[in-house]
């Protein structure tokens, strides 16, 4: 009886001991995959090319200890010095808006807005609860077909290798990484997520959580316009009822005329350009 107890035993560990190496070797595979596919496109802020649209990923904008994220921070400061340096013409601001006491895509308006992002630069999407919801709403919804991510570096050959997959044409811009608590335990957690992605993509063919009807972005494009007095003056077309609003990019001051005549910028309360979803389709709890 005790040898059996003892044979049964060696035999579990062996079991187990076999599983938590298969584990770990796709684990391993998976993230290698991954990472080598991506990294070649992931290139630091200061180096990030021109683009025509940039997708922020949404984050909380507290830690769980009521301090300001470091991650939250990071992804604003890029966007907002992507923006002002003309890096970029629109930004796609997604994140979750699961409750109406938990909105990250109004957190993140109103962040840019006190950065000096006009709301007209910015769409708003509410069904961002996932990395790959973000990538398959901004394609199949906003029609985005080329984008920057802007994320941390760490996050970011995961967004990349779904936005391959879902075909779109994207560069990484790693935010900056700021200091943050128990950064191994949020690493493994991404470990993790990267070999899920995988499953994911190819093995449940994940859909996302909720599209809706088709909202192209509205882009306005930068215009040169010649003039003897200035000569590097930037005009944008008239936008719903106002004129067109000009910059004067040698001193990077922005100046909209408004309708009636009056300069101003958007209150920050003041509601922005968004897409909501149907408050009846629920809720996950996805790998961000």
């Amino acid at each position: 009886m005790r040898e059996s107890l003892v044979t049964f035993c060696r035999r579990f560990l062996l079991v187990a001991g076999m599983l938590v190496l298969g584990l770990a070797a796709v684990l391993l595979v998976a993230n290698l995959w991954v990472v080598a596919s991506t990294r070649e496109r992931i290139v630091p802020l200061a180096s990030c090319p021109s683009q025509g649209v940039g997708i922020v990923f949404g984050t909380s904008h507290w830690t769980r200890s009521g301090e300001r994220n470091p991650h939250f921070e990071g992804r604003m400061q890029a966007a907002a010095e992507l923006m002002s340096e003309r890096r970029l013409e629109h930004l796609l601001v997604s994140g979750d808006n699961a409750t109406r006491y938990y909105n990250e895509p109004i957190t993140m308006w109103k962040d840019l807005l006190k950065r000096g992002v006009r709301t007209v630069d910015m769409t708003l999407d509410y069904a961002g609860f996932s990395t790959f919801d973000t990538l398959a709403r901004a394609r199949d919804v906003f029609g985005v077909d080329k984008a920057m991510l802007i994320t941390q570096a760490w996050h970011l050959p995961r967004a990349l290798f779904i936005a391959d997959a879902l075909g779109i044409e994207a560069v990484g811009c790693a935010a900056p990484r700021l200091p943050a608590d128990a950064m191994w335990l949020l690493l493994l957690r991404e470990w993790m997520a990267r070999a899920a992605t995988i499953g994911d993509l190819y093995l449940w063919k994940r859909e996302p959580h909720f599209l809706g009807p088709v909202e192209p972005l509205d882009i306005v494009p930068l215009i040169e316009v010649p003039e003897a007095s200035d000569p590097l003056i930037l005009k944008r077309p008239a936008i719903e009822g106002q004129s067109a609003a000009v910059v004067r990019m040698g001193e990077r001051v922005w100046e909209e005329a408004i309708h009636r005549g009056s300069l101003g910028s958007p209150a920050a309360d003041e509601a922005p350009p968004m897409m909501r979803p149907d408050r009846n389709a629920g809720r996950e709890e996805p790998a961000r």
